[in-house]
């Protein structure tokens, strides 16, 4: 018995599963908050705000972009000397970027005294304290994720999706929820999960005097092709925010976001997958071992997929009872349960087309990547318009949805067959599925051999 129990506490210390559970926790957090609102809110004030939130996250772009990839390719396997200079590096360009944005809120704020519009006025007055508020906590977790430290992780996002939830239910509590105490408490759990970073010391600040020339400039000419496929990939998901809100209105944009949000069920595994696979990508690169790193490539695109074919088929049978749990019974009868059921079936192929992106950058092919999402995006903006034109649904928008995600699977194939080396499509689930049974096996005899 002691063995047994011993064997189920070393899988959950696993980077894997640790990785999975601060993903997945927060996640959930983050579902109960959405249900929290989109039961406090009227849906006109929720899809302003779930635009808002659109609009906060594509600026942010801008220096997760420039600096999460940069951090884990450039920190993973350094000495401890360049690994003081990443991070010195880091803190000087987050800081700079934080700079350059709270002097543009400047003016921001004086315009939108003169916008009507309740989520771009939002916007326009406290990007900038947001940005400054959340520093410590960004570079924080891009420190943890390249030490692979996510035990830590964990706890600092919990910290970050925790006090939201608290300061929500409080506002809730004294009935004084509306959409503005909303962002007081989005900002108030951005400065508190800050705090404990510095707190607990994982923002490692006093390193920035480490930062030199050279580690900048190695960051900057890296983090210039990374920002411009982070940002166009958020514009990406954003594109249909955007067009649903200026065509078809913000209740509109709140029933579509009911239907897509719970497909985080897909990206809470799959970011998992990916944060525990760059280091190893990025190893395999750097040893010039091409077939070892499309191995792992293969492997982590088809068994993610197996693994994730139970959730989907769940979710896709009874995506009117998980509607009806996450935005109450006022968003059942809306289109909300058949978008769930639609990107269901398109998140089959978002492992791969995540993967792919992933291999061009870890490859030092980031142009390449950059523009395979920059037609996404096109795509998407083109065909989101021609659907509301022609349907004038939301489920228009949510078919269109399966062009941009094979356009961006069919040229990630291409460019790795013809830059890196060859390889075909099929054996990514064949591998995966051997994969798959390797990994039950492998489990199932430690846990037999320990009992």
């Amino acid at each position: 018995m002691k063995a047994k129990i011993s064997f189920i506490f070393d899988m959950l210390r696993s980077k894997y599963i640790l990785s999975l559970a601060s993903n997945g926790i927060n996640a959930v957090i983050g579902m109960v908050t959405l249900s929290l609102l989109f039961r406090s809110l009227t849906q006109e004030d929720m899809g302003n705000w779930g635009f808002f939130l659109t609009v906060l996250l594509l600026v942010d772009t801008f220096r997760s972009g420039f600096l999460s990839t940069a951090f884990v390719k450039f920190y993973a396997g350094s000495d401890e000397q360049r690994k003081s200079e990443i991070i010195g590096s880091t803190w000087f360009i987050a800081i700079l970027i934080t700079g350059v944005f709270m002097l543009i809120n400047i003016p921001a704020y004086f315009i939108s005294l003169h916008i009507k519009d309740t989520s771009i006025t939002l916007f326009l007055r406290f990007f900038s304290i947001n940005y400054l508020f959340s520093l410590p906590f960004f570079v924080s977790n891009c420190i943890l994720q390249g030490k692979q430290r996510f035990d830590r992780l964990l706890i600092l996002n919990f910290s970050n999706q925790g006090c939201f939830l608290v300061l929500l239910l409080i506002m809730i509590f004294i009935n004084k929820m509306d959409i503005h105490k909303v962002l007081y408490c989005y900002l108030a759990a951005n400065l508190i999960s800050s705090s404990v970073a510095l707190i607990c010391g994982w923002t490692e600040i006093s390193k920035l005097k480490y930062k030199t020339k050279a580690g900048v400039t190695e960051m900057y000419n890296f983090g210039k092709f990374s920002v411009g496929t982070n940002l166009s990939a958020t514009l990406l998901n954003s594109a249909d925010s955007f067009i649903i809100k200026l065509f078809m209105g913000p209740a509109y944009l709140a029933i579509y976001n009911a239907g897509t949000k719970l497909t985080q069920v897909v990206e809470i595994p799959l970011r998992s997958f990916v944060f525990t696979a760059m280091p190893s990508l990025s190893a395999y690169f750097n040893s010039g071992q091409k077939s070892e790193l499309l191995q792992v490539m293969k492997k982590n695109i088809g068994l993610i997929t197996f693994l994730l074919m139970p959730l989907l088929i769940v979710g896709f049978v009874f995506a009117d009872y998980a509607i009806l749990i996450l935005g109450g019974e006022k968003y059942v009868a809306t289109e909300a349960p058949n978008i769930l059921r639609i990107f269901m079936v398109i998140s089959l192929l978002y492992s791969a087309e995540r993967f792919f992106g992933l291999t061009l950058d870890i490859i030092h092919l980031p142009k390449i990547n950059f523009l395979k999402v920059m037609l996404m995006v096109v795509v998407t903006v083109v065909t989101d318009i021609v659907a509301i034109k022609l349907t004038n649904s939301i489920y228009g928008v949510a078919g269109a949805s399966i062009l941009s995600t094979l356009t961006g699977l069919t040229i990630g194939y291409y460019a790795l067959n013809k830059y890196y080396q060859k390889f075909s499509f099929f054996t990514i689930y064949r591998d995966g599925y051997w994969e798959f049974l390797s990994l039950i096996e492998r489990n199932y005899k430690k846990f037999m051999k320990r009992s």
